[in-house]
């Protein structure tokens, strides 16, 4: 048996490790897992029972659910119609004769979901987190990251080879020949390895700060003169913007106006039609479904395609979600749930305003500044007080097909999704549903965000000791606090517009122990991978910080107990993975690896050395210089 001092991680989980089994569905199980698939498995039951008309829901937009979840499952017909659905798209594409002619049509295109090649999008101006903006990002590559495309990369040659044979065995099921096939998957390789030129990687997309680059709209468009964007906007926004901020500036400096041109169309037709191609495949024959998905379970190392059964659920939940989350949370989450998590939020924040009163790095204006931003932090637990206006215009005509239904819930989010230009931010919607084993924080919205769903044990539960609670929940909270403070919150005011907030010397004093949490992660192994410690630091800071707060608040309840406290740390970060799947985490994720979360972390805390007598002489220690401590 593993010792504390040894291996904490080990110690903890190694035993529930040993007896975990993946379900050959999943790349994981574990902490966040174990919870998810609890929920996945009550959602399922409670969708079988209103399919056979049991207990039906008085709600109309569940009922709704219910009639689009019917199309989803009816596999005969599916069965029946097989890939009849998509082939009319696909034709559309394939009949398109020049670069002028797509952008024509590109503004339709976009508003009705078929493939557009337009990476636009609207969210909050950085500078003016209030009002939401045009935002051009990049088109995306085939593989996880850039850094797949390395020469001496060989697991990206690998994966695009596999990414190729499995399009080589999905293409012919829509009437490709074998020489199309050939002809479009070259094309589109060629197309991809350009682009991974100059779309940013992972790393460089962490940091948020620098990916503000606004534009007027005028000096915008002459970046791409091929590609009609005052007519293309004018009809999608009905009037052109004056402005628009580029996260991927390399793209649109260096090789938008090549992509965007008629010299390109024919690499851009062919990414086109593979698109058309794969739009509905989720909504097909079930061997196209299972074939579709060969790629990304190469990627994550799973075994198995989901079942028929729990793919539909999926498929008829995704425009349904926040709805299904409400149901979850009125069955599964008590009003004395929702005060006591809400008083433990309450707590932590006035835990993490001591412990910013008494940070002796920061000169007083700086710390002022920080308490600010901390007041008004606005935390949302549970589920959400009301859903996206959407939701009532989400009508299922059951005289329509499976696909044409599809579309016309795509055409309600795209449309959605639009209006928001030039709009106000509104920051009672969530992002995640109710029903989500998750947590965020917003930078650009200064909130909190805990659905119902990570509200149990063993992040919290009323049968815990506070102690372990505070392992959980605690920490978890805290760490969402502490999003405020790392590396990217620290870049943003109270309002959430990127505004410089500190002194010189403060913040090269903050950089300075930021680096150090960078340095003792950075090139850790991780299932033959190496962790990235530019990549995750943001999210480890803010875990380094959220421990910090929520022992000090373990510390003031009366049956305080350390071990409790860590033990459960461990515990809400265990996890169980394939090796493929560990290995693709090490280059894309901003969160280190569960085992490195608990293991290095909790290094950096006197109490945890004494509570489990960890010497010198023992892996687990660290040094005291070695330690680093921010918030």
């Amino acid at each position: 048996m593993t010792r504390f001092q040894d291996d904490f991680y080990d110690a903890v989980n190694g035993e529930w490790a040993s007896t975990a089994v993946i379900p050959d569905d999943k790349p994981r199980t574990g902490g966040f897992s174990d919870l998810a698939d609890e929920i996945e498995e009550l959602m399922l039951d409670k969708s079988d029972a209103w399919l056979a008309g049991k207990d039906l829901p008085s709600d109309a937009i569940l009922a709704n659910f219910v009639k689009f979840l019917k199309m989803t499952t009816d596999f005969d017909k599916r069965e029946a119609l097989g890939v009849e659905p998509v082939l009319p798209l696909i034709k559309e594409f394939q009949n398109i004769s020049s670069f002028a002619e797509f952008t024509s049509k590109m503004a339709g295109y976009e508003m009705a979901g078929k493939p557009s090649a337009l990476p636009f999008g609207v969210a909050p101006d950085f500078m003016n987190a209030q009002l939401n903006v045009l935002w051009a990002d990049a088109p995306g590559i085939i593989l996880p990251d850039t850094t797949y495309y390395a020469d001496d990369n060989e697991k990206g040659k690998e994966l695009l080879a596999i990414w190729r044979e499995s399009n080589e065995a999905l293409l012919p099921k829509y009437g490709f020949s074998d020489q199309e096939i050939k002809d479009l998957l070259d094309k589109k390789l060629a197309l991809d390895g350009k682009l991974a030129q100059f779309v940013l990687s992972r790393e460089e997309g962490a940091k948020y700060a620098e990916l503000y680059h606004p534009y007027k709209w005028a000096d915008f468009t002459k970046l791409v003169p091929e590609l009609p964007l005052d007519a293309i906007f004018t009809s999608i926004l009905g009037q052109l913007p004056d402005m628009v901020v580029i996260p991927e500036e390399r793209f649109w400096t260096e090789f938008a106006a090549q992509y965007f041109s008629e010299a390109n169309w024919e690499l851009l037709k062919a990414d086109l039609i593979l698109s058309a191609a794969k739009a509905y495949n989720a909504y097909l024959t079930d061997e196209v479904r299972i074939l579709s998905g060969a790629f990304g379970r190469a990627l994550s190392g799973t075994p198995q395609a989901q079942d028929k059964k729990k793919a539909a659920y999926y498929l008829a939940e995704g425009p349904y979600n926040q709805v299904l989350g409400l149901w979850y949370a009125g069955e599964k989450f008590s009003a004395a749930a929702k005060a006591d998590v809400e008083a433990k939020v309450k707590a932590m924040i006035e835990v993490y305003k001591s412990r910013l009163e008494s940070v002796d790095w920061l000169a007083p204006e700086t710390r002022e500044k920080a308490i600010v931003k901390l007041n008004v932090i606005t935390p949302h637990i549970g589920y959400p007080e009301k859903l996206p206006e959407t939701y009532e215009k989400k009508i299922i005509d059951e005289n329509l097909s499976l696909v044409e239904n599809a579309q016309n819930l795509a055409k309600i989010s795209i449309a959605y999704a639009w209006s928001k230009w030039n709009q106000p931010v509104d920051t009672t919607e969530w992002g995640m549903p109710a029903h989500m084993v998750n947590a965020y924080y917003s930078p650009q919205q200064n909130k909190i965000v805990f659905p119902a769903a990570i509200l149990q044990a063993p992040f919290y539960s009323l049968d815990q000791s506070s102690s372990a609670n505070y392992g959980g929940i605690g920490a978890v909270i805290a760490h969402e606090i502490s999003h405020a403070f790392d590396t990217n919150g620290a870049s943003f005011d109270e309002h959430g517009s990127l505004k410089n907030w500190w002194t010189d010397e403060d913040f090269a004093a903050f950089k300075k122990r930021t680096d150090m949490v960078v340095a003792q992660f950075d090139g850790l192994d991780s299932h033959g991978a190496k962790v990235n410690g530019q990549l995750t630091v943001s999210e480890n800071v803010a875990d380094l910080g959220g421990v910090a707060c929520a022992l000090e608040a373990a510390k003031k309840e009366a049956d305080f107990s350390a071990r409790d406290f860590f033990i459960n740390f461990a515990t809400i970060w265990r996890m169980k993975a394939r090796e493929e799947f560990m290995q693709m985490l090490a280059a894309v994720d901003v969160h280190a690896p569960g085992k490195l979360r608990t293991n290095v972390t909790l290094t950096n805390f006197p109490e945890f050395h004494e509570e489990f007598d960890i010497t010198e002489k023992d892996p687990m220690w660290r040094a005291p210089e070695d330690r680093v401590m921010i918030w």
